[in-house]
Order: structure tokens, then sequence, then C-alpha cells
């Protein structure tokens, strides 16, 4: 077999199939990939101006977690599919959720139109080609002539943190992989051996802390977008609370076969101590530059009262709106406000839905907690209406009804309950007799990105990457797990937070063991559908999140199109309100259940090319 890493070797002649509308980064648009010109790399580099291209192209290349055209993973489904907060019945050829992960097919052979299911297919993803372009523009940077000395060096941190990033989203899916300190050419040896897990993460660490001194804190308007020391601070406190979480830090192994490539070889605190130090760094540089905030609600005008529905266009701003006070780091590879089409359709075509089991999880709207044991046959009274109760005041309007929300703002932000707007201004399809309820839907629909109104998603669409509210909950878990319990400052952080959807701080007094579980469920209720859970799950090492059946609610409207009352359940047609949600997944039994699905396996045509890779535990 050929033994040609080919991802890595990408020659500059193949990449270049990004169109002019998609490349523009702020200012920085650019007609075409640049090596598309027939420029050589005097040209390129003969000016910052034309440099900055190929650094936009690095840009380019960023992790994006929206389905698009230009995404295979997971067949074009979502990460959250294989959590147990959605279920996905695509059905479809391709479909990684159901043909690789629920029946547990996933392995190192896939071939066919199993190829791109995967949650990461190391070898056939676009991590090397961001790292390429970013060592490209570091090798010839300082070719350019007459370049201002302290932009120049701005432009080389940003390539520095393109590989940052690049190399934080391959070691989250598949532990440590060959770090490259070059551009790779198409006629050099391929060889690469695989790094360790700690040096993955370690050069990830020195990238951003290289980075971070000659970046902005924030950049202005016309620069939105780009990088900045905010970014590398961020990163590098993720990446560290990350790394010292017990599936990766710990002095028993996650897997028999586990070893140093995908965790370290013991146990040291002081890796959560590491965790804290970059949580303080952060905070500082915050409290000396500010420019980053959790957005608030806006009062009503007349009132002065603050409605739920403010809460939800608060938290919405906060990951959807480009620029926006929260906005960390910006991934964009399109202005068009169609071009998340694809991941709606996703939802419209199929009945794919959000879990009862997660929906739970949200408080009531004074921060109680939802009874586990709701009787949802026979509760129809406020407090009890389970999500929206009659309110002439309320700021809901269907079918000539008004109505507030019961529930914490953050639940109807990512998930469509019976009842809700969502989409196209129509009530969702989300109760069983709905027109157009897909088969298989387990009684909620997915609102997050979809939104409700199509004038919602208007604005030129981006992958919010990371946003404060991270920030502020990685350094309170940083604090928590260094300090042995939760310090004023964690619970600050973790109250701020829940402050802005209205809801009351967390008990004081919690032990270490009840102030993580307090953390871990907020993040569950905070970054729903951002590529948060999973990685939770992983490296926490939540079992039961893995093994747990997965249930849905059967809801019927009082009309097919625009109900805005509900009953749950059909006891005279033997139908319970809470059911089983389908299809299901083969850990869902402790027998089956084996931890090797922690990391993405490598496939074998990749070890096969010999050039340093090798496989991942129990693959």
């Amino acid at each position: 077999m050929r033994k040609l890493f080919v991802i890595l070797a990408i020659a500059l002649l193949g990449a270049g199939m990004v169109a002019c509308e998609s490349m523009k980064l702020g200012d920085a648009g650019l007609s075409k990939a640049p090596e598309t010109s027939g420029a050589t790399i005097d040209t390129l580099f003969a000016s910052l101006k034309d440099a900055d291209k190929v650094l936009v192209q690095a840009y380019y290349y960023l992790p994006y977690g929206l389905v698009t055209e230009l995404d295979s993973k997971m067949g074009s489904d979502f990460l959250e599919s294989i959590t147990d907060h959605f279920v996905s019945n695509k059905h479809t050829e391709g479909d990684g959720p159901n043909d690789l992960y629920y029946n547990g097919g996933l392995g190192p052979n896939i071939s066919g139109h199993g190829v791109g299911g995967e949650t990461y297919r190391f070898g056939s993803e676009i991590d090397y080609t961001c790292i390429r372009y970013a060592w490209l523009f570091l090798e010839n940077a300082d070719r350019i002539p007459d370049a201002d000395p302290a932009l120049l060096a701005q432009k080389k941190a940003e390539a520095k943190m393109c590989l940052a990033l690049a190399y934080a989203n391959m070691v989250r899916y598949v532990g440590g992989v060959p770090i490259l300190d070059h551009a790779i050419k198409t006629d050099e040896e391929m060889k690469f051996p695989r790094n360790t897990f700690a040096e993955t993460i370690d050069f990830i660490v020195k990238m951003c802390d290289e980075a971070a001194p000659d970046l902005p804190w924030k950049v202005s308007a016309a620069e939105d977008g780009r990088l900045t020391r905010a970014a590398a601070l961020g990163l590098k406190l993720r990446m560290l609370c990350y790394a010292a979480s017990p599936t990766l830090n710990s002095d028993t192994r996650f897997h028999p076969q586990a070893d140093d490539y995908t965790c370290y070889p013991d146990y040291k605190h002081e890796r959560w101590e590491a965790a804290k130090a970059a949580a303080d760094e952060f905070m500082r540089e915050q409290l000396s530059n500010g420019g980053y905030a959790l957005v608030q609600a806006v009062p009503d005008a007349i009132t002065g009262v603050v409605t739920p529905r403010a809460y939800r266009l608060a938290y919405r701003s906060g990951y959807f709106d480009r620029g926006s006070s929260e906005v960390i780091i910006s991934v964009r590879k399109s202005n068009s406000g169609s071009f998340h089409d694809k991941h709606i359709d996703v939802q419209d075509d199929f009945g794919c839905g959000a879990t009862l089991d997660w929906v739970n999880k949200f408080s009531w709207a004074d921060g109680e907690p939802f009874p586990e044991d709701f009787d949802w046959e026979n509760k129809t009274n406020w407090p009890d209406y389970p999500f929206f109760r009659p309110d002439p005041n309320g700021t809901l309007e269907v079918s000539g009804a008004k109505f507030t929300e019961t529930r914490d703002p953050r639940l109807y932000e990512n998930v469509c309950v019976p009842g809700d707007v969502w989409r196209n201004g129509q009530v969702g399809p989300a109760y069983d007799n709905a027109k157009g309820h897909g088969d298989g839907c387990p009684g909620f629909l997915m609102m997050k990105y979809v939104l409700q109104q199509s004038g919602d998603r208007s604005n030129p669409p981006h992958w919010c990457l990371m946003r404060f509210a991270e920030v502020l909950l990685n350094a309170a878990e940083a604090y928590n797990e260094a300090d042995g319990g939760p310090s004023d400052k964690a619970y600050s952080y973790v109250n701020a937070v829940r402050a802005r959807v209205g809801l009351p701080g967390l008990p004081e007094g919690m032990t270490q063991e009840e102030f993580r579980k307090a953390l871990i469920l907020e993040r569950e209720l905070e970054f729903g559908f951002e590529e948060v859970r999973w990685f939770d799950m992983v490296r926490w090492g939540i079992k039961e999140a893995f093994t747990s059946k997965l249930h849905g609610l059967t809801s019927f409207g009082n009309t097919q199109k625009e109900a805005n009352s509900f009953t749950y359940g059909k006891a005279s047609e033997g139908l319970p309100a809470v059911k089983e949600a389908y299809p299901p997944r083969k850990w869902w039994s402790d027998a089956t259940f084996d931890t090797k699905w922690y990391f993405a396996p490598i496939p074998a045509i990749e070890i096969n090319k010999d050039y340093g890779m090798t496989q991942n535990p129990g693959w």
C-alpha cells in the first residue's frame, strides 16, 4: 500500500474549492483560495494583505459544529444524537448514529456509505488542512516586506491559535495524534509517529501561551471573528480541564487497553491546579480589560419587568449572534442565512428529537427542580403546567390565546416543546397528532439554531466554538476540583450563568461532589447542541448517560395544526404519557457497554499506511 499520509500532505493545488462568499472573515474577503490563482510563495507573501489570504484559509478549516454541505460528520447528523439528550431517526444510508452507534456497528474497517458516519474519521477530516495552511503562513511570514512588526506578530499568533484549535479538536475525539512542526511537502518521507496524549495537550497549551502575548484581548467590529488573547486563554482553560478530568487523569486506566496515547499514565492533582491557574489568568485579563460579558435580558419598556421571553432572547444572542459580548471563538464559513438549512432539514424531514430525560432536567422558572415523578396524565393546572400556562400578558400567542413559559428559559431555546412556535412561525409538530409529526419523534424537536421564525436566521451565521458562559463554568470546575470543594469564586461563576436566565444561585454549603454534580447539570442545561455533553460524558465517565434507557413524551393537541392545549398519553388506547425512545442503543445494557466508545477508532487504512498512527483502545 502506498505509504502516503494524503491528508497531511495535501498539495496547495487541490485545496482551493471554497467560493468567494464563503471566505469572508471580517474585512478579509478572498476572491478565491490563494493557491488557485497561480501565485507562487513569493507572490503570496509579497504583502501582508496577500499573505493574510493564506491565514484565512487556515481559519476556514477550523472545526464547525453545525451540519452543512461541507460536513460529513456522523453522516450529516448531530453529535448530540449519541448523548442522552437526543435521538436520531434519520435511518438514511450513511447516517452515523443509526448505522454505527445505536447498533454497535462502529469499527476501524468502515467502508462504503459508513465512511463519514463516525464522530471523527481520522485521516479524512479537515484539521490537518488547517494545520498545513497555518504552518505555511508561519514558515513564510518573515518574507513579507515592510510589514508592521506588531501586526505581523499578531498574524503569526493567529496562525498558532489555528494550530491549537485543530489539535484540540482531534485530541478530544481520538487522543494523541502526530504533531507536525512544518508544512508537509508531498515529496518528503511520510513518517509521522503518533504523539502521546500528554504531548498533544502540552503542544496545545504551548501554542496558546506563545500566541496570547501578541494577540489583542478583543478586536474591533471590522476584525470580528479574528482569534484573540481571550480565545487563547479560554482554549487553554478548556483543554486543561478536559485533560485533568477522571477519564484521562487517573491511576486506573479507563479501558484495559488504554495507553499513553489516550490518557495520562497516572493521576496528578497538579493538573487541576494548572487548570485553576489558567482560570485565574483569564479572569485577571478580563478584570483589566473587560470586553466580555453574558448577554443580559432587557426589561419591558413599559412595565420594567424582565419577561421569560426576554431571558430567552438574551440566552439566544449569547450563542447565535456574531459579535455578541459573549462570543470568545467564532468560526465562519458563510455569510448566507441559508447556510444551515441542511442542519435544519434534519429536524424537518425525520422524526429526530430531544429526550424527555433531558427535558425533565430543566427546572421550573423559579429554580425549583422539575419532579422526576411528574404525573403527566393528571397535572393540568398552574403551577403544574409543564411548559406554558395561560396568561393574558404572555408573550407567546397561539390561535388567539396567550401563554407564559413555566420552566427554565433555556429549555425553550434548546428544545421545541409541545405548543411552542418553531422554524417558520407556526407551532412545531412535536406532539403526536400534529400535521407533519415525524414517525419515531420522541415528542420534542430541536430549537437551537432552528429558532422560531425564518427571520430569526437572517443574520450571517457562525459556529460559536466558545462563549463566555463556558469560561465561567470551566473556571468554577477548576476551582472546585483544585481546592477540594467550591469557593466563593466558584459559586459566583456558576450563579452568574444562572442569573442571566432568571434562576436563583446554587444552595450554599455544597460538598465538592455535590457542586460537581450541580455543575455538570448546569452544563447540560446551558450548552445543548454546542458539542459539550458528549465530551462531558466521556471525560467524567458518566456511565449512566450511556447505559440508561431514554424516553419520550406522548402528547396530543386540540388540533392538528396550531394547537394551544394538550393532553399527555391516551389511556383509552393504552398509550402512556412517558414512552421509551427509539431506536434503542446497544450500549444501553451494562453488559454490552464498553469504554472503547470514549474515543473514535482509527481507520485501519490509516494504520496500514505505516507512517506512525496506532489503534485506539478496544478497537
